[in-house]
């Protein structure tokens, strides 16, 4: 910002720690206090996080739930010959069903 740059936006995608699960360990804590300190907009990428497809929704619904500005979700149509992170892409109907979802808390 401080060179003339504004179109920024802040971006979780979880931290290494002792774990193995998960690639990252997501810090959605983190995203409230951002927020709480900052005018900058704050996105999450569970697919990185996660680095694997079974958890991206779940926590990218925690994402929302914690009050982020966007997500970043990995999608593709055949995972398994993805040319990086297939692992962790979703399928377009599991992105579907996790729109829906979001869609239909954000009406609550």
């Amino acid at each position: 910002m401080s060179e003339g740059n504004h179109q920024i936006m802040l971006c979780e995608r979880g931290i290494r720690t002792f774990s193995d699960i998960t690639r990252n360990t997501l810090d959605l804590s983190a995203v409230p206090f951002i927020k709480e300190v900052s005018h900058l907009p704050v996105v999450v990428d569970p697919s990185h996080a996660a680095g694997r497809r079974d958890f991206v929704i779940p926590l990218a619904r925690a994402a929302i739930a914690v009050g982020v500005d966007g997500l970043l979700v990995e999608v593709h149509n055949d995972p398994a010959h993805a040319a990086s992170d297939g692992k962790q892409s979703l399928y377009p109907e599991q992105f579907e069903m996790l729109m829906k979802s979001i869609r239909q808390s954000s009406l609550v």
